[in-house]
């Protein structure tokens, strides 16, 4: 056996000081300080007998040498954990890190828990909110729900990513403010404030109103970017603008009444959800059985809209 093997515990602190290109994030997951981390990572240079991390000011960067080694562990201990998922196949009891957006979790997912809790009590869900895509292995998520207008982008070969819906998104107001700006056209919006998320470049306002024929100019006092679409949602129900949200997620507004969607068509791009959880994970059976309720619940709710 290569004598640089004696070296995994080193190895494995490296890896989580390449992905966070920090000393002091990595001290935090591991649980250590970061003058521990400081002291393994030396002495993984001195036996290796290269710079693996050059200093940029607060930043620790990887060298040339750490990039190939830090591709080379993520793709090791990948492997040494698809191994220990396909000796060790769970049953369908026990616990599931479902990881989906703040505001899906907030409006679909959470008042719908208690019926799959009553159906399967079995198994007991743990909901993550995020904006951000996370890494499941990394973040030990059992099954992500993410939403985007190219199901290439989600392509990975260690993940199933199966797409389980496409939905429409309509521009949504409440009832009083639209009669109180007497919104007839969609010219009219711009009497209001439109609420976006932040960064947003294909499912935003300038390519609705070019869609429908409307070359705009959005002023920028009319304009609130947000994180999460449930703020914007609250913002809206309140009566203090517009948004652009998915039928899936503002059904039951649009049912009440409390939300109308005074136009069509809906945007030009549609939301694509998919289901998205590890090739190898070891809770097949338990994934298995919550997938198949996410997908009966969309599927009633589309029947219904």
């Amino acid at each position: 056996m290569d004598k640089r093997l004696r070296l995994l515990n080193n190895l494995q602190c490296f890896e989580v000081a390449a992905r966070h290109q920090s000393y002091s994030k990595a001290a935090q997951e591991m649980f250590v300080s970061q003058a521990a981390v400081s002291q393994q990572m030396r002495h993984l240079e001195n036996k290796l007998g290269v710079i693996l991390f050059i200093r940029h000011g607060r930043q620790m960067r990887l060298s040339h040498e750490g990039e190939i080694l830090y591709k080379a562990c993520q793709a090791g201990f990948s492997t040494i954990i698809d191994g220990l998922n396909a000796i060790k196949n769970e049953g369908v009891a026990g616990d599931l890190v479902v990881s989906s957006t703040q505001a899906f979790c907030a409006l679909w997912l959470m008042p719908r828990l208690y019926q799959f809790s009553q159906l399967h009590p079995e198994i007991n869900i743990n909901v993550q909110g995020s904006n951000q895509v996370e890494d499941l292995q990394q973040k030990q998520i059992d099954v992500a729900i993410r939403f985007s207008t190219d199901s290439r982008k989600l392509s990975d070969q260690a993940l199933v990513v199966e797409q389980i819906g496409e939905d429409e998104v309509l521009p949504v107001i409440s009832r009083q403010l639209m009669n109180e700006l007497k919104i007839k056209q969609p010219l009219d919006l711009l009497q209001c404030r439109l609420f976006g998320l932040v960064n947003e470049t294909e499912v935003n306002w300038q390519n609705w109103f070019a869609a429908v024929g409307l070359d705009v100019d959005i002023p920028t006092e009319r304009k609130t970017h947000v994180t999460s679409s449930d703020l914007a949602l609250s913002a809206v129900l309140s009566g203090h603008g517009a948004m652009l949200a998915s039928k899936t997620m503002v059904g039951s507004y649009l049912a009440s009444g409390q939300l109308v969607a005074p136009f069509t068509p809906g945007h030009p791009n549609r939301w694509k959800s998919h289901l998205v959880y590890l090739r190898q994970s070891s809770k097949q059976a338990r994934i298995q059985v919550f997938c198949d309720w996410v997908k009966a619940q969309m599927k009633s709710d589309a029947s219904v809209m």
